[in-house]
Order: C-alpha cells, then structure tokens, then sequence
C-alpha cells in the first residue's frame, strides 16, 4: 500500500508523526506532499494535492492533517472521486472505511491527542470497506455530478 500525507502549517508535526509511524510499525510506503515546515501556508493546497493524487491513483489512499481537520477535508472533498472523512476517534475511523469506503482521512492536529490519532491511522489503514449495502450510498457520491 502507499498513502499520500499532507498538510499545513498547524498539522505539520503530526503528519511528521504519522509519516514515522506509517513508514516503521506499519511498513507502509508514503508519499509526502507537504508543506514542510511550521511556516504558515494555506491548507486547501495540500488537501488538493493529497486528494488529486488519490484520485489519479497515484497513491491507494491520503492522510490530510490541519488545525482541526475540517477545512482540509473540505478541500480534499472537492476532488471528484475523494471520499475524504474527518476522523476523530477509532470508531469513526473504522465506520468510515467498512461503510463508507473512505479514501482520505482527516485529523484535526489541535483536535486530537498524539496516541489517538495514530489509532486512528492504524484502524483507518487496517479496515476494509464491507460493500453490499453500503455500495448504493458511496455509488450515489461517486456519481454525484460536479
């Protein structure tokens, strides 16, 4: 699996995190699309570039981190395709993929306690998406025209 990561300037250390622990207890192969410092920039840009590049299929799934993980989310969901989901505990992560086939994450830097989010990380990377019922529903966002 390889999972793109961005964000912006108040998700930077967390996507650092996220990044270390992806790479070493998960062996998961990132991409990292920034930005690369505490330095302030705009997170639509990175939550665009995570989300264009699931879309394209250039990575299997994204991680976009900001402030609270709501306005890259937004963002990422602008991208035709993206199922992006702000996740702020295991629970949701978990319903996020087995219902909804999320395919970007969103986590909220100032929002979520280090521990909790690389929980979440891990149940959002581990779970699959369950189909069935649920495929009519993520069908109907697909399809949804933009």
């Amino acid at each position: 699996m390889k999972v793109g990561i961005g964000s912006d300037h108040a998700g930077f250390e967390l996507k650092q995190a996220i990044k270390i622990y992806l790479e070493g207890s998960m062996k998961i192969e990132v991409v990292d699309y920034g930005t690369d410092s505490k330095e302030s920039v705009d997170y639509p840009e990175y939550g665009f570039k995570v989300a264009n590049a699931v879309a394209e299929n250039e990575v299997d799934r994204g991680i976009v981190v900001c402030g609270t993980g709501i306005g890259i989310s937004m963002a990422a969901n602008k991208v035709k395709g993206v199922r992006a989901a702000l996740c702020y505990d295991p629970y949701t992560a978990i319903m996020a993929r087995k219902h909804n086939d999320a395919n970007v994450l969103a986590i909220g830097a100032r929002t979520s306690q280090l521990e909790n989010a690389l929980a979440i990380v891990g149940l959002f990377m581990k779970t699959d998406y369950e189909g069935g019922r649920h495929q009519k529903r993520v069908d109907m966002i697909n399809n949804y025209p933009s």
